[in-house]
């Protein structure tokens, strides 16, 4: 088909189709970027923690404070406690192992250094957020252990949460950067200038940072119970009783000692279920915001595109008479309109596209986000060219059906 009458009648009609091409073009820079900032969401909450997750439960306390006493005196009191609650957590019918553990994927509250190859961090080194904990906190999270061996129960310190342990466990991501040869166990480190040596690898374990960074994989399990006002617990149920297994923690603690406080949202016992779910709250929320905002958009785009086509045919139902009367089949009519209505929409594209680019460079540059990748444009051009042509198709096929006669007659 000869496009040049539909572009001839476009231009009896600048404003109305200028007015249709800013609304596509609007529509999909906020779209795309709308759809980008859902799939960063859902990936990060998507995100494997490494650890085994099903049946874990973290437990948070305070204690009381401890006047008159020194800080050698406290440690040793606050050890003293933690090393009890422990043993009456690793007693309950419906647990299967409990370690000291200063802190969790998602959660918040994390320490984090440099882990270099020489004590003036003059060559490589990498960022790294520190675990401490037990012998047992290894297992009791479930992280796969693919090379090395788990801590010794000799290994093991107590006091305050300092990095500078003789042994280290790293994840893989720590351990290739440092040795791209894949030669890190046994290899010798240093944190803060203290030397360190690797005697383990875990194949995964994510920060605690829930925001994205190019170390969100660079963890380092510190051989550490840290004896501090605040203490944390990892609890491996069995399979099938986390509920009972939560119950039971948050009875016997307190039977063991009722000087204890757990005030929420900061504290208490929760599973990681809860935890993931309130870790990745504010992910969730913007997705589902953007997806709104996507839907109303699409939905106001539509019925634009479907409003300035049936007012299109309205104004031309004696011309398209006229063009059926002189031997227009009904698939003429239908593919006019719907050329007319690509064109329009194509138009808009690629206005939307240079403002999408744009708007993501000013989105970089206030809230740190990512480049746009062109997937996402390419999606959301395709999404209103598609939707473009389905909008029109019903206004159009009632164009195709005007009666020769009665269009002709008409005033």
């Amino acid at each position: 088909m000869d496009i040049h009458p539909i572009l001839a009648a476009l231009k009896k009609h600048k404003s109305a189709a200028l007015l249709i091409v800013l609304q596509i073009a609007l529509t999909l820079a906020i779209v795309a970027n709308a759809f980008f900032i859902i799939g960063h969401s859902i990936g990060r909450m998507s995100r494997p923690t490494g650890l085994e997750e099903d049946g874990l439960i973290r437990v948070v306390q305070q204690w009381p404070a401890t006047p008159g006493m020194d800080d050698a005196a406290a440690i040793e009191k606050f050890d003293a406690m933690q090393r009890a609650d422990l043993e009456t957590l690793r007693s309950l019918p419906d647990v299967e192992d409990a370690a000291a553990s200063t802190s969790n994927p998602i959660l918040s509250g994390y320490e984090a250094g440099d882990i270099s190859l020489d004590s003036g961090r003059k060559g490589k080194f990498v960022r790294a957020a520190y675990y401490y904990g037990d012998e047992r906190m290894r297992p009791v999270f479930g992280l796969h252990l693919i090379a090395g061996r788990d801590f010794y129960a000799s290994e093991i310190r107590h006091g305050h949460g300092l990095p500078g342990s003789p042994v280290v466990i790293v994840s893989k991501p720590v351990a290739d950067r440092l040795f791209p040869d894949g030669h890190a166990l046994g290899q010798t480190v240093y944190q803060d200038g203290k030397p360190a040596r690797i005697v383990g690898i875990v194949e995964r374990l994510q920060t605690p940072k829930r925001a994205d960074s190019d170390w969100a994989f660079n963890s380092v399990l510190e051989p550490l119970r840290v004896d501090d006002a605040w203490a944390g617990y990892v609890v491996r149920a069995r399979p099938g009783r986390t509920a009972e297994a939560m119950r039971e923690i948050h009875d016997a603690l307190f039977a063991l000692n009722p000087m204890r406080l757990m005030p929420e949202p900061y504290a208490g016992i929760h599973s990681f279920t809860e935890i993931r779910a309130s870790g990745y709250f504010p992910d969730r929320g913007m997705a589902l915001l953007m997806g709104a905002i996507c839907i109303i958009l699409l939905g106001v785009t539509a019925a634009g595109i479907v409003g300035l086509t049936s007012f299109w045919v309205l104004q031309r139902y004696r011309q398209i008479g006229v063009r059926r009367a002189l031997g227009a089949r009904k698939v003429d009519i239908l593919r006019y309109f719907q050329i007319e209505n690509f064109l329009i929409v194509a138009g808009g594209v690629i206005v939307g596209t240079a403002l999408a680019l744009g708007l993501n460079a000013w989105l970089m540059a206030q809230y740190e986000m990512t480049p746009l990748p062109v997937i996402y444009v390419a999606s959301g051009a395709l999404a209103l060219l598609v939707l473009g042509q389905a909008a029109a198709l019903v206004p159009a096929l009632r164009a195709s059906r005007v009666p020769p006669v009665v269009a002709t007659r008409s005033t």
